[in-house]
């Protein structure tokens, strides 16, 4: 992987820590719209860390791809990626 690494493990930690934190609220039966907040902030840390993947997919694996057959494959990869985000 060529995205940031220290980024991305940053992200992916901080949002573990969350669930964590998640389970912890739903098991002491906390307040609804509390625990939901809770779930979209974690929510956007996996999106900015799946950005930060994609946009190394792009800017490297694309880029630096070693025929147009295979730039095609990792603009299909992409875009099905994409597609599911979507």
């Amino acid at each position: 992987m060529v995205a940031d690494q220290k980024t991305v493990l940053r992200l992916l930690k901080t949002a573990r820590g969350q669930i964590d934190g998640i389970i912890r609220m739903v098991e002491e039966d906390r307040y609804c719209m509390d625990i939901s907040q809770q779930v979209t902030a974690t929510d956007a840390l996996l999106r900015r860390a799946n950005r930060e993947i994609l946009t190394a997919h792009l800017k490297h694996c694309v880029e630096h791809a070693s025929s147009d057959t295979e730039r095609a494959q990792k603009i299909d990869e992409l875009v099905a990626a994409l597609g599911k985000i979507l």
